[in-house]
């Protein structure tokens, strides 16, 4: 995209990463394919979000908000053939399980359409803060997110978090701070 960044800027990344690691560890379950999941959807999310802003540049008739609603569209074109071919078969069990998790048919579907009303949201504003910020930026604010998760979930439901992970959360967040620091000095 033409963008170059100090290198104060590349090194506030790694305090980040190292820190987003370890605030992650240690969770109750691990599994190396959950991992490599979580890696492919951040890399695939960065390279949506790269992409995303050149094509706002390229095209200014559209939108962040419509933007995010052609991506939605083809998406589910691309995925739902693809979902109902690999997991269709279990959609009826998992449907009843998770009814009787929520209490009835009904309940689950109100926290469903919750659900969906609160993610799309989430996206459209993100898309909103895309047009106006660089894809780097989005993306530091986007893994400080996931500390925000973290720190949310022992405010909230009283998550036992080790002393690493309350290290690593100081270390994204310090991180946070020396990008931002290094952003103001690059405008100056």
């Amino acid at each position: 995209m033409g963008e170059s960044f100090s290198s104060m800027t590349y090194l506030s990344l790694v305090p980040i990463v190292a820190g987003c690691s370890l605030a992650a560890m240690k969770e109750i379950s691990f599994a190396w394919g959950g991992l490599n999941g979580a890696l492919i959807s951040n890399l695939g999310s960065v390279l949506r979000n790269v992409f995303s802003k050149k094509l706002l540049n390229e095209f200014t008739y559209i939108d962040g908000i419509n933007m995010y609603a052609l991506i939605s569209i083809i998406s589910l074109c691309y995925l739902a053939p693809v979902a109902f071919f690999v997991e269709g078969s279990t959609w009826a069990a998992g449907w009843t399980t998770a009814a009787q998790a929520a209490g009835s048919n009904a309940k689950f579907i109100q926290l469903l359409a919750a659900g969906g009303v609160f993610y799309h949201l989430y996206n459209q504003v993100s898309y909103q803060a895309l047009t106006g910020i660089s894809p780097l930026t989005f993306s530091v604010g986007n893994t400080m997110k996931r500390v925000a998760v973290i720190v949310s979930s022992v405010l909230f439901f009283k998550n036992y978090v080790s002393p690493l992970n309350w290290v690593g959360t100081g270390l994204a967040c310090l991180g946070a701070y020396l990008y931002s620091n290094s952003k103001i000095k690059k405008s100056k």
